[in-house]
Order: C-alpha cells, then sequence, then structure tokens
C-alpha cells in the first residue's frame, strides 16, 4: 500500500535549493512593519509582550522533529536525538560496523551482540555506540537499535555514559512512533540508577509528543519539575511545546509553556519559535503565526526555511494567499531560497481559495526555477486539473509523476475522483475505484464519501448503495464529511425532513456537524418541490421492497446502517414525485430551520458568509414577508451587520442602510469570487422577491462596481450566467437604461444586440433554466424585441436598429425605470448600533 502523503510541513530539505531571486513584488515592509500591518490579536488568547523580547541568536539548528531527512553515513555524526551535541565523533571503526549491522539478518539476536564484540576493542566508547545506535533509528531498525543499546549499556560502567545511552534509546524509541518502549527504557534506566536526567526525561516528552499524547508529555514534564525534582533546560520545554501542537492540546497551552520557560529564565531559540509556528498553522491562526515571526526578528534568531514555510502554512490556512506572496518575496531578500514545499504550501492555499488559474501560475514558475515537484507538489497539481475539469491535463502530470519514480497513492486517486464525480463522469469514476483496487491501494474514508457524494448527486442511488455497503465492510466509521454528502444528496432531492432527521442521527453518534452540513440544510429550504417522507407510510415500506431488490441482501448491521439504507430506497422510489401540500410543509420547514439555527448556537458553530447566503436565500423563498423577517430574526442572533443590512434595504431603508452596507461589501469582496456572487445573488433575490425592485438595483450595480461578476455587459451584451434571477432582472433593467442612454448621446448600437442566461444544461429538460425562464417572462412583459437564437436556447438576441427604435420609445422610460412595491413602515427602523465584525 502506498505511504501517505505527509502534511506541507512535516517535508523539510535539509539542504535547500537555491535559484536565482525570484522576481517578485518586494514586500513593502521590512519586519517591524510586518508588525505594524498584523490584525489586532485575538485578546483571549495569551500575548507575548516586550518583557519577552531580547537578542540572542540560536546555534540550534531546527531539525529536531519534524520528519526531516537525516544525513547518510559519511563520517561525523548521524541524526542526533533530544538532549545530545549532535557535533559527537566517532571513529571510522563505528562506521564500518554499522555497515555490518545493517547487512545482517534481523532476526539473529546473537549474530549482532557477536559482530559488536568483534568491533569491541576497536570502538571508542559510548560516541562509537550512539553514533550507531542513532543511524540504526534513522534507518527504522527498531529491533536492532533495541539489541545495540542493550549491549552498549552492559559495557558501560559510568552513569553519565549509561544515562547518555538510554536518551538516545528513548529518542530513537520516540522517532519510530514506539512511545510504549520509550516508557519502558526510562523506567528501566531509572530503576538502574543512571535515568533521572534532564536528558532522559526531555527524550520521554519528545517521544510521546511525536505520537500525539500531549497529555502524557504534559504529565511527564510535571513529574521531572516534582517528583524528580529537576529543572527543565531549553531541549525540555523545546519538547514540551512541541508535543502541546502535536497533541492537540492548542496554542493557549504551547503559549503558556512559552511563558514559564521565560519566567524560568530559560531563552528561546528557533526550534521553540518553529514549534510554536507549527501549534498556530496546525490551528490556521495566521495572525498569531505572523506575531510569532515577528517575535523571533525582535529577539535577533535567524529564520531558516523551515519558520518560512511554517508561517506560509499557517497564513494559507487562514485564507490570506497574497499575503503569502509577500512573505515569499521576504524569503528572498532575506537569502532564504523557496523550496518545492514553499511553493507546495501557497499553490494549495490557491487552489483551496478557489484561484486556480493563479496557482497553475506558481507551478509555471516553480519549474521555470528548476525546482523538481515531490508528491505533494504533483498531488495538488492533479487536483487543480481535475477540479477545473481539464482531465487530459491532470493524466499528463499523473504519468510525469510516475515517470519520475512517484508512485499514484490514495491522494492521487481523490482527487481524480472528486473531479470526475464533480463532471458527471460516472464512467471513469467507476474505472478509477477498479484500478485504486488494482493497484493494492486502500480506499480511504474521503474515498468512499467521494464516491457515494458524486453518485448521489447524479442519482444514482444504486451506485451509492453499493459504495455505502462496502465502506460499512471495510470496517470504517462515518464521519462528518460522509454524513453530509448522505444530507446533500436528500436536500437536493428536496427531502428536507429526512436531512434534518440524519442530522439528529449523526449528533446521536458523537459526529459533531460542521458549518457545511447546516449551510446544505438551510440552502434547501423551500428551493425545490418538497417530497414527502412518512416514517410510518406506505412509502417506507415501498423503499424496504426496492432495498430488498436492490441489495438482494437484507440489511442487517446497525441502525445506522438501516436508517441510510432506508434513505437510499427512499431516494430511489420517490425521486421526482412532488408532496402536494406545499404550503404547509414550506411552515413545518421554518419550523426545522429555526430549530437549525438553535443548534448551530447550542454547538458554538459559528456561521459563515455561505451561511448567510443560505439565510437570505431561505428567505426569499417564503411565501409570506412575516415568515421571511422571522428568519432574518435568527440571522441577527449571528451576526448583527448582516442582519442590519438585510433588514434594513427589506424595509426600504437604504440611505439609512448604504453605509452598513458599504462596510458589509468591503468584508465580502474578500471572499473569492463565487463566495462574494452567492451572497451579492442571495441578498439581491431576497430584495426583488418582497419587491424592493429598487433596492435590489442597488446592489446589483454595487457588485458590478466591485466587479463581483466578471465581464458582466458591454454595449452589445449582457452576460447573466452566473447571476441570480433576481439579480440578473435588476441588472437587465440597468443595462437597458445604460444602452438607452448611449442612443440619446448619438452613438449606434452595433448590429447584433445580445442577452445570455445559459440554457439549463444541468436541467432535466434542456433549455429549462430558471435564469432562463425568468429573463424570458422579463423581456416579453416589457415588451422587449429579444428573441431566442436559432442555435442557442440560451441566448436572446436582437438586430441594434430594432433595439433603438424600441428604446425611443415614448413609453419605454417608464418600463425600465424600477418602482418598489414596498416601502418602509411606520416604525422607523433602527438595525442597530454595536454591528458585529463579519466572520471570514
Amino acid at each position: 500500500m502506498a505511504s501517505p502523503t505527509p502534511p506541507h510541513c512535516s517535508i523539510a530539505s535539509t539542504k535547500p535549493y537555491q535559484p536565482p531571486q525570484p522576481q517578485r513584488v518586494p514586500v513593502n515592509s521590512s519586519s517591524s512593519s510586518s508588525s505594524r500591518n498584523a490584525p489586532p490579536r485575538n485578546p483571549s488568547l495569551p500575548s507575548l509582550g516586550p518583557d519577552f523580547r531580547g537578542k540572542r541568536s540560536t546555534r540550534f539548528v531546527s531539525k529536531m522533529h519534524f520528519n526531516r531527512p537525516r544525513p547518510a553515513v559519511h563520517g561525523g555524526g548521524g541524526g542526533a536525538s533530544a538532549g545530545f551535541n549532535r557535533a559527537a565523533r566517532h571513529t571510522s571503526a563505528a562506521e564500518e560496523a554499522l555497515q555490518h549491522v545493517i547487512r545482517g539478518r534481523d532476526d539473529d539476536e546473537g549474530g549482532l551482540e557477536r559482530l559488536l564484540s568483534g568491533f569491541e576493542r576497536r570502538l571508542s566508547g559510548s560516541e562509537d555506540y550512539l553514533f550507531i545506535l542513532r543511524e540504526l533509528g534513522n534507518r527504522g531498525e527498531l529491533s536492532k537499535a533495541l539489541r545495540c543499546f542493550e549491549f552498549a549499556v552492559r559495557r558501560e560502567r559510568g552513569a553519565t555514559e549509561k544515562g547518555k545511552l538510554a536518551s538516545a534509546a528513548i529518542s530513537v524509541l520516540g522517532r519510530l512512533g514506539r512511545a510504549d518502549l520509550a516508557r519502558r527504557v526510562f523506567e528501566a534506566a531509572r530503576t538502574e540508577g543512571y535515568g533521572n536526567t534532564v536528558y532522559a526525561f526531555s527524550a520521554l516528552i519528545s517521544a510521546y509528543g511525536r505520537s500525539g499524547m500531549s497529555e502524557e508529555a504534559i504529565a511527564v514534564f510535571e513529574e521531572m519539575k516534582g517528583a524528580a525534582r529537576l529543572r527543565p533546560n531549553l531541549v525540555t520545554y523545546n519538547a514540551v511545546i512541541d508535543a502541546c501542537g502535536k497533541g492537540g492540546v492548542g496554542f493557549d497551552r504551547a503559549v503558556e509553556m512559552f511563558e514559564e520557560m521565560t519566567r524560568d529564565g530559560v531563552r528561546p531559540d528557533r526550534i521553540t519559535f518553529n514549534s510554536l509556528l507549527a501549534v498556530c498553522s496546525r490551528e490556521g491562526f495566521w495572525e498569531d503565526a505572523r506575531r510569532m515571526f515577528d517575535e523571533m526578528v525582535h529577539r535577533g534568531i535567524d529564520r531558516d526555511i523551515f519558520t518560512y514555510n511554517t508561517l506560509l502554512d499557517a497564513v494559507c490556512k487562514g485564507g490570506q494567499v497574497d499575503l503569502a506572496l509577500e512573505v515569499m518575496s521576504e524569503m528572498s531578500e532575506r537569502n532564504v531560497w523557496p523550496n518545492v514545499v514553499t511553493y507546495s504550501t501557497v499553490i494549495d492555499g490557491y487552489a483551496k481559495a478557489g484561484r486556480l488559474e493563479e496557482a497553475l501560475s506558481l507551478f509555471n514558475e516553480m519549474k521555470q526555477l528548476g525546482i523538481r515537484l515531490d508528491r505533494v507538489s504533483y498531488n495538488t497539481l492533479i487536483s487543480i486539473y481535475s477540479r477545473l475539469g481539464r482531465f487530459e491535463e491532470a493524466l499528463g502530470v499523473v504519468s510525469e509523476m510516475e515517470g519520475s519514480g512517484i508512485k499514484k497513492d490514495i491522494v492521487t486517486y481523490n482527487a481524480l475522483l472528486g473531479g470526475y464525480g464533480k463532471q458527471g463522469r460516472y464512467d471513469a469514476i467507476k474505472y478509477l475505484f477498479e484500478d485504486l483496487k488494482a493497484e493494492s491501494i486502500t480506499p480511504n474514508l474521503l474515498t468512499y464519501s467521494t464516491l457515494i457524494d458524486g453518485y448521489a448527486k447524479g442519482g444514482l442511488y444504486k451506485e451509492a448503495m453499493d459504495i455505502f455497503k462496502e465502506f460499512k465492510e471495510a470496517g470504517l466509521k462515518a464521519d462528518v464529511v460522509l454524513y453530509s454528502a448522505l444530507i446533500d444528496a436528500l436536500c437536493k432531492n428536496g427531502l428536507v425532513e429526512s436531512a434534518v432527521a440524519l442530522l439528529d442521527e449523526m449528533t446521536r453518534e458523537g459526529i459533531q456537524p460542521n458549518v457545511v452540513t447546516y449551510n446544505t440544510i438551510i440552502d434547501a429550504f423551500g428551493k425545490s418541490a418538497t417530497f414527502q417522507f412518512q416514517t410510518d407510510g406506505s412509502n417506507v415500506a415501498d423503499g424496504s421492497r426496492v432495498i430488498d431488490e436492490v441489495g438482494k441482501e437484507e440489511v442487517r448491521d446497525k441502525e445506522e446502517t438501516n436508517q441510510v439504507m432506508k434513505i437510499f430506497g427512499q431516494l430511489v422510489i420517490e425521486k421526482g414525485q412532488p408532496s402536494v401540500e406545499d404550503v404547509k410543509r414550506q411552515s413545518q420547514e421554518l419550523l426545522s430551520i429555526l430549530g437549525l439555527f438553535h443548534k448551530m448556537h447550542e454547538l458554538e458553530i459559528k456561521p459563515n458568509v455561505v451561511t448567510f447566503s443560505a439565510i437570505l436565500n431561505a428567505c426569499s423563498r417564503c411565501n409570506s414577508f412575516e415568515d421571511a423577517s422571522t428568519l432574518l430574526e435568527e440571522l441577527r442572533l449571528f451576526d448583527n451587520q448582516v442582519y442590519g443590512v438585510a433588514h434594513g434595504l427589506l424595509m426600504g431603508s437604504k440611505e439609512k442602510t448604504w453605509v452598513q452596507a458599504q462596510a458589509l461589501f468591503d468584508e465580502v469582496k474578500r471572499m473569492d469570487s463565487a463566495t462574494a456572487s452567492a451572497f451579492y445573488n442571495a441578498l439581491t433575490d431576497m430584495l426583488w422577491h418582497f419587491g424592493q425592485r429598487r433596492g435590489a438595483q442597488q446592489v446589483v450595480l454595487e457588485g458590478k462596481r466591485r466587479q463581483v461578476w466578471e465581464n458582466v455587459w458591454c454595449d452589445s451584451c449582457l452576460d447573466l450566467h452566473l447571476m441570480s434571477s433576481g439579480a440578473a432582472q435588476a441588472m437587465v433593467h440597468a443595462w437597458l437604461l445604460e444602452i438607452r442612454s448611449i442612443i440619446f448621446e448619438g452613438h449606434e448600437l452595433p448590429k447584433l444586440m445580445s442577452i445570455l442566461t445559459g440554457w439549463g444544461k444541468h436541467s432535466k429538460v434542456a433549455g429549462d433554466s430558471t435564469l432562463r425562464r425568468s429573463i424570458a417572462a422579463l423581456l416579453e412583459g416589457m415588451g422587449a424585441p429579444f428573441h431566442v437564437a436559432k442555435f442557442n436556447l440560451g441566448r436572446f438576441v436582437s438586430p441594434g436598429s430594432v433595439v433603438t427604435a424600441w428604446l425611443r420609445g415614448s413609453g419605454t422610460l417608464n418600463v425600465l425605470i424600477l418602482h418598489d412595491d414596498r416601502t418602509i413602515s411606520e416604525r422607523e427602523f433602527d438595525p442597530g448600533q454595536d454591528l458585529c465584525a463579519f466572520p471570514s
């Protein structure tokens, strides 16, 4: 089975490639200005104040952990463990003995002892044994490393030398992920009287940290200070801070350790700050990572490639990809040259932000600099091409990767499966899944989630059911991703109540929903025809029959499995059967949505801009203004700023609300284009639905001014592809008024005028898209002389001369100018004063 792809922050070259300095826009400021530009820190987190600042460089190199490659044996000290001088000297006899040990049979215990006994007179004490022990650990030779330790410790008489060997053995076992064995060696050494040292304790803390056992690491740290009465040194503090991050204890606890360290008079070094940066990176605290970086500058501690790569990882996880480019420019200015990890991290950040073309540009720059791609960068590139639907290029990268000696792994397959699934290429999905298993690669949870999501969205519920069965047989436990995929499939088929029921089951299973799960259900509220799901009616009986027919066996697994299988059966039989009680059920769904809001509050799930868009979409599909007002009141609980703008515009208070709206739009502009346009669409749809036509047009023109929709119009064409129904209708009025002004200024229109809507290629019936239908009705209602193009169902056209004649007509202006159907209520609206910040 292919090894899993390691995280970006755990890969670092021991000798970074040094290409010519990239020609980038230089950073506007040095480290001091970067502090100035960093946003205010979360007040709930411990601060690193000026009391901790001081100047001291460090002699330590940041390769104590994070799975960095160890140097080969060419003399002069191998990979070292925590607490030892890496410049330890060894003899050529130690190198010769090591080669014999490596070539020896692993199951010949007596053979290793005989071999070392033969070299005993030539070996120069503990330093030679330490070298052999560490190098065996670097090569993963656990059994031989332990036997070497046992042999060496019997030969040494002094407690100090035995203590060094014990600490090295503990560290080696920790690096190999055997914290249990490290603890046994530690206890044995203490019992024998040579293990009660700072170095042994530090090595054991590091061993627990590497295994993600942070609580155990902290317990050893407290034992060291308490019962053992030893004073932690720099290596100890570095180990426990690193353990805090790797074990998920969190940034707060890591900073507490840092503050304790400084109070004890132990000066931090580069390893300390690299570990703190890694904690920030894992939790996405990019502001704190930047602040930690600046603290290094104030202390005069040099930054290495790992420092910059970890900072970049935190910045990209925080979505600040433009800042990441500034950091890369700063690296070059400091003569720290970006390597494959640097580029892979930033490219992945751009890809996750949806800026795929920019990510590809960075790949080209990386190749131009002569930096070779590794597994992570190849998989990232494959994922980008797959998401863009450019599968020929994606498969070309796969071939290039295999040609460079890197085999496909589960990450490669998951990227391709996700891309083909979104494109509806189910034949390719089936082939890839079979090929994956033929390559002896074990599917993981993401693989099954991707397949179920793809098949369910395509309406292939039998295939989704088969994958779910295989998933259960593999013994894997469903997670939030898989449940969210099932919930999304239900929602897209109008089964909102079933989705809510599955959400309840999900929480009972101890799996906490995330904001994406809730966004899916909220957005599904009333979005399409609702389907009846009766837990005690005939439909379930029919569903059971479908399960028997499709599955060809009775499901006798857990209640969770039964519920999911019933859902698949329900999807098969109820596909396309709308309920006849839409009004009644919409009222019931309104109560369900309100219940979802309260659950989000109870679970302290922070909403995002997608949540707000989903709530606004739900408002625009309410039959009554009162229902929409109820939803908006719930929105107030999430974010008072969004509530103030939405409710103010809905009530017709445009002038009073517009200042707040501008601030809100500034925040939305920082989002990726798809998310920003979705928010504008949702807000405009709500205003249009409830008769605030002028407000809707004001919002849509603001979106155009801010380039939310790129290239939306020119003198000859209006492109509405990315716009919702309400936004598009408001834009049509604005565009035609603009065209009319051009005519009355004495200019001629182009020979052919076009309005593009798209023809509904994902609809069940070609040409049957909601947007196309609404624009067709609008044009017909205003008497506009546009008709459907002969060879393009989604394009409305008209000769420029005909449009000119129509726009010059005496009654046309009154048709084009929008009027509000709703005015502000008698009670003066006040959206509130203390507005919250818009969450990113």
